[in-house]
């Protein structure tokens, strides 16, 4: 990992409070992928169908590993989501987490606060509670995150979400392995709950935010005082402010390694690829979209970055154009207009908190999604998926998971690259968000 160096941010992103979950002194490291980048660009080379009137850009791709941003258990991208929570879980007041309707009620004067004494103390929050699919990264670092703050955690876990218990081939196995494994682990209470089925009165079926609704007032009746993550974060009015930071040290970092890759530019230790972020900064950015807050923030966050450089008439990077944050779909429950709209929501209400226009600032224009490899369900491990979670395994020795970086990484590889430039040359940065440790619950891997 590189020093972190100063990260400067401008108002009112910098005054946002913080709770440190990530390493203090270490930014999650970039790294380049020299054998994958070597067999996209031979890849292209072999396309016959691409538009040969042009010089053709090679591309040198590089990694974000977020699963090793944090000390805490499978470090992961929903650590920086909660960065920007937990300020909130621990305040005397929380102004959200009161249930699947958004922002905390004000408590009655019946509801029973000592008159006299310290009246925000009943008010504090005793217990995390979320929610996923049996496999759920988010889960786990919620528990994490519980137990680093001294708090209990509750995690639901929905058989009926996603498709891969259904498509496993020991469906025991996948009950009670991985990442259920880790959050028992974590001391959370665990509770596995099947696909709501039809009232035999009413013939009503509930839904998950009513099974969640039920958990919360369960647990308020027990006197404890709960806090609501919806899954992935992403429908937190918060959840977004992560990755809008995130975007700030990539910048960061693109200086580190250009100075650095500057200064030694005529070593031959360099390769080709490596003397290419001498450019200054990574023109695409991939990174998976499932709920979606980190490509939303990511958007919003890149958006302040230009605005900011402009404002202060920074030196104009060599390359063209803004940079590209490409989301690759997860999951083919939603269709793709779907997904756009919810991106493009929660990228505004994470540019709304940290200073921008979300109307002017941000549009569907800097919406941009490949649904091309969702796969046939959430959390299936289909051929393609595995295939390239064994190649990148074997010429890059890194692990990816099988729900998420996976996916992306066939995205990656079938992405088509374009230089809005003269340089015949592209950076592309895959943000690696962790999860892998779903991986022992896929017995066929």
């Amino acid at each position: 990992m590189s020093p972190k160096l100063p990260l400067p941010l401008p108002e009112p992103l910098a005054s946002i409070p913080r709770h440190t979950l990530l390493y203090p002194f270490l930014f999650s490291p970039i790294h380049p992928l020299p054998s994958l980048s070597s067999h996209l660009n031979k890849s292209r080379a072999g396309n016959k169908s691409q538009d040969r009137t042009r010089r053709e850009a090679q591309v040198s791709l590089y990694t974000k590993r977020e699963d090793h941003s944090s000390p805490l258990a499978c470090a992961g991208n929903k650590y920086r989501k909660l960065e920007y929570i937990v300020p909130d879980i621990l305040s005397s007041q929380p102004r959200f987490g009161a249930g699947v309707g958004g922002e905390l009620p004000a408590i009655p004067s019946s509801a029973g606060i000592p008159k006299g004494g310290d009246e925000s103390r009943d008010r504090r929050i005793t217990t995390l509670v979320t929610e996923g699919a049996l496999q759920s990264n988010h889960t786990v670092q919620v528990a994490s995150v519980a137990r680093k703050l001294g708090l209990e955690s509750v995690v639901l876990l929905h058989k009926g979400t996603g498709g891969g218990l259904r498509s496993s081939s020991d469906p025991a196995a996948f009950s009670r392995t991985g990442n259920v494994q880790i959050v028992k682990l974590l001391a959370s209470d665990v509770r596995i709950l099947d696909p709501p089925e039809p009232d035999l009165v009413s013939g009503e079926t509930k839904t998950q935010d009513d099974l969640v609704e039920e958990v919360l007032q369960g647990l308020r009746s027990e006197g404890k005082n709960p806090y609501w993550i919806p899954s992935g974060a992403s429908l937190h009015p918060l959840g977004g402010l992560g990755y809008a930071r995130c975007a700030f040290e990539i910048a960061a970092q693109e200086k580190e390694m250009s100075d650095e890759l500057l200064l030694h530019d005529s070593s031959s230790a360099l390769s080709s690829g490596q003397r290419g972020l001498a450019s200054g900064r990574f023109d695409y950015i991939l990174v998976a979209c499932g709920s979606g807050s980190t490509l939303a923030g990511l958007i919003a966050g890149f958006k302040l970055l230009e605005k900011t450089q402009q404002h202060h008439h920074q030196q104009q990077l060599t390359n063209t154009g803004p940079r590209r944050i490409i989301g690759i779909l997860t999951s083919p429950t939603q269709p793709k207009p779907y997904h756009e709209e919810r991106i493009l929501r929660f990228a505004r209400q994470a540019g709304s908190l940290i200073g921008l226009d979300p109307e002017k600032d941000i549009t569907m224009a800097d919406v941009r999604l490949d649904d091309r490899f969702v796969g046939s369900g959430y959390g299936i491990l289909d051929p393609g998926t595995k295939e390239a979670l064994e190649f990148v395994t074997e010429k890059e020795e890194v692990i990816l998971d099988p729900v998420y970086t996976a996916k992306v990484m066939r995205g990656v590889m079938g992405w088509n690259f374009e230089d809005e430039g003269e340089q015949g040359h592209v950076n592309a940065l895959f943000i690696h968000t962790g999860g892998q440790s779903a991986l022992g619950a896929y017995v066929d891997t």
